[in-house]
């Protein structure tokens, strides 16, 4: 039998799912600076990426200071290995093309727009009002994402065999964020952030809206990997995401500008 959960080491746990998820696909979205299809995307895409990286800030310096070993948020963002994250696997998956990644992130705004929702409503003040601050920045990665996804399905030929391509792969990474374990089960229990099982409805129904826009179809499949949440197993992705993201940490410790 699994030795049940501290409400503070399940709180730490939640915040490091909260900030690992911004930090992680925060970097990979980053990675279109300079080379994304025209420029206006590429400054959209960038911004999305700094707003994603500020939100991280603010869970993982929470994180920080909840696990009050005298870390900050750059410690755990840089001095962490692989098996510490905490993310879910979708936000470690590669770019690849500019339609596999703007689904990734329609997938997740959808999920981050109605999880911030619930969390402004939190028992925890701080939690209240970091999600507060990110749901506006989170509304508007939504509104553009869904849009993008939608000009795109519903374009040429061309991309729109490339959405439904990007769905079909992405889409079993999706319900990761919707499995509930013990560290749910306290946040639940505190009052402090929903049950990630009762977001799927409305998910799914605001992803339905979407993707039927798009002409896209949505796979059958309930298939879900995951791993990522709890640290349990990630994708061989992460780990070269870090050796790039942590590199200059990593060569030079504790350099300072």
């Amino acid at each position: 039998m699994s030795t049940p959960v501290s409400k503070d080491e399940a709180f730490l746990q939640f915040l490091l799912r909260m900030g690992d998820n911004t930090l992680i696909l925060g970097h990979r979205v980053s990675e279109w600076c300079g080379h994304a299809p025209a420029l206006e995307e590429d400054i959209a895409l960038a911004n999305t990426a700094l707003d994603m990286i500020g939100q991280t800030q603010m869970w993982l310096g929470l994180a920080a200071e909840v696990q009050g070993e005298g870390k900050s948020a750059d410690d755990l963002a840089f001095l962490r290995d692989a098996w510490d994250f905490r993310n879910v696997l979708l936000v470690e998956v590669p770019n690849h093309d500019f339609g596999r990644t703007l689904m990734r992130q329609f997938l997740f705004d959808a999920w981050h727009s109605i999880q911030l929702g619930r969390l402004m409503k939190s028992s925890d003040e701080r939690v209240a009002a970091i999600a507060g601050k990110a749901s506006k920045e989170a509304a508007y990665h939504l509104e553009r994402s869904a849009d993008t996804v939608v000009s795109l399905g519903d374009g040429t030929e061309e991309s729109h065999r490339r959405m439904q391509e990007a769905l079909d792969y992405l889409w079993p990474y999706a319900g990761e964020m919707f499995q509930s374990d013990d560290v749910d089960a306290a946040m639940v229990m505190a009052g402090i952030a929903p049950d990630p099982a009762a977001l799927r409805e409305e998910y799914d129904a605001l992803v339905t809206r979407i993707l039927t826009d798009a002409t896209l179809t949505i796979p059958e499949s309930r298939f879900a990997h995951k791993g990522g949440r709890n640290g349990a197993m990630h994708t061989e992705h992460l780990g070269h995401l870090l050796t790039q993201m942590q590199w200059l940490q990593r060569a030079y410790p504790g350099a300072k500008w």
